[in-house]
């Protein structure tokens, strides 16, 4: 295999689906301009995102191996591609719905390929670690991008124009281009093939009994927390920005592309940082400098007073300094993910990320509803700084999940790197 080719396609993959998943809220404002629909009608286009993800990933996962990963992302490529296109071709509220549908189920097959290729193509754990942040880091400049790309099809001196939907025929394009990349690059997955004495019955029913080893129990744990700590960051930052730290509704939404840009950063350089380092104390490290930064930063947004002429350069300084914590966020996610990959059998790999994708999608929910709640019921300080009691379970479950690792014999039935490799 053209390993460099196959990660090219891989990172081109994740970068497409990032401008997707993240353009939901662009397209919530566009919609409502555009189709008159209320904001509570148009809030659902969130749910046909998210729903199909967690359906399908549950569904489908065990299955894949068997498809065959590469099919598994053609299909998805393809299936996002036509949907695109449809949006400026059929303009409607309907048709943004069906859009987000089909993302959805799209991501379901290609997150769950997208993942278990990397097992297939790193040679060992530090080098599958530094893959899977590089790959992260990439989806992060995806979400990064989306914001330029849909801002400069729409225009804001006429809300109610369509002009952003030509956006679409630019996101199919590429979708088609990935697609040909992808079908033309040779794929060899014949080390993730499941046992031929096993039926579809026992492959999903293999899926469902990994979640009682107690290594993937303290596994997706920790992702579940994770991810709602991310979540309710990244979903409640501008709120934060508006109405505790007193900055113009345009202005915060603007200064938390501060902590996707950190999430970016974080991720790409840990792809580095994780082919040379024992992944446990950077971990240990980076749940440390989470801590560090909310204890730092929100103290600071005490005394904050609105002010009508605010710039950048008279913002209060914890508003850029709380976004600081993607920076040690970033190599959380895909860090744990790469270590438990890496301690399966590769043809366990595709069910194992089904399991981390519908627990990453219960601890993103989770953790917008929680803070959302809290945000209302006392003040945006005290929601973020509940995040310190899911960031000190991390800490401990780190330390549980290094000792199941170890004991990886234990958990799992045969060790996919040798211990040499680590």
């Amino acid at each position: 295999m053209n390993k460099q080719r196959i990660l090219f396609a891989l990172f081109l993959i994740y970068f497409v689906f990032a401008i997707l998943l993240n353009s939901v809220g662009t397209v919530i404002l566009q919609v409502i301009n555009n189709y008159g629909v209320s904001k509570s009608a148009a809030s659902v286009l969130e749910g046909f995102k998210d729903l199909p993800i967690a359906v399908v990933s549950f569904m489908v996962a065990s299955f894949l191996p068997r498809i065959g990963y590469k099919k598994a992302m053609l299909a998805g490529l393809a299936l996002v591609s036509v949907a695109c296109a449809l949006m400026p071709l059929l303009p409607a509220f309907a048709t943004a719905k069906l859009l987000f549908f089909c993302t959805g189920v799209a991501f379901a097959l290609v997150k769950v390929s997208v993942y278990s290729t990397i097992g297939l193509v790193a040679d060992n754990r530090r080098q599958h670690a530094g893959m899977m942040n590089m790959l992260e880091g990439f989806f992060m400049v995806g979400v990064l991008s989306a914001y330029w790309l849909f801002g400069h099809f729409i225009d804001s001196s006429n809300p109610a124009s369509a002009n952003w939907l030509q956006v679409y025929w630019v996101l199919s394009a590429l979708c088609a281009l990935t697609f040909v990349l992808v079908l033309t690059t040779p794929f060899d997955e014949h080390a993730a093939a499941p046992p031929r004495d096993s039926s579809l019955a026992q492959d999903f029913a293999a899926m469902l009994k990994l979640f009682f080893k107690p290594l993937v129990c303290v596994f997706v744990l920790t992702a579940f927390l994770y991810v709602l700590i991310e979540q309710a960051v990244g979903t409640w930052l501008p709120t934060f920005n508006n109405e505790i730290l007193m900055l113009p509704a345009a202005m915060s939404v603007q200064v938390t592309s501060i902590y996707a840009g950190c999430l970016a950063v974080g991720r790409l350089s840990a792809g580095v940082l994780m082919r040379r380092l024992h992944w446990y104390p950077v971990m240990n490290a980076c749940v440390l400098g989470m801590g560090a930064m909310v204890l730092l930063a929100l103290p600071l947004t005490h005394g904050v007073v609105q002010n009508q002429q605010v710039t950048w350069a008279t913002a209060p300084i914890a508003a850029f300094l709380f976004p600081l914590i993607g920076l040690f966020m970033a190599p959380i996610y895909p860090g744990i993910n790469s270590v438990m990959l890496s301690s399966l059998p590769k043809h366990q790999h595709s069910a194992m990320t089904g399991l981390l994708v519908i627990f990453s999608a219960l601890g993103g929910t989770t953790g917008s509803l929680v803070t959302g709640y809290v945000f209302g019921t006392f003040d945006g300080r005290f929601a973020f700084y509940l995040t310190l009691v899911p960031i000190s379970i991390i800490l401990i479950m780190l330390h549980f999940f290094k000792k199941s690792v170890d004991a990886g014999s234990e958990e799992v039935d045969s060790p996919a790197i040798m211990p040499g490799q680590t």
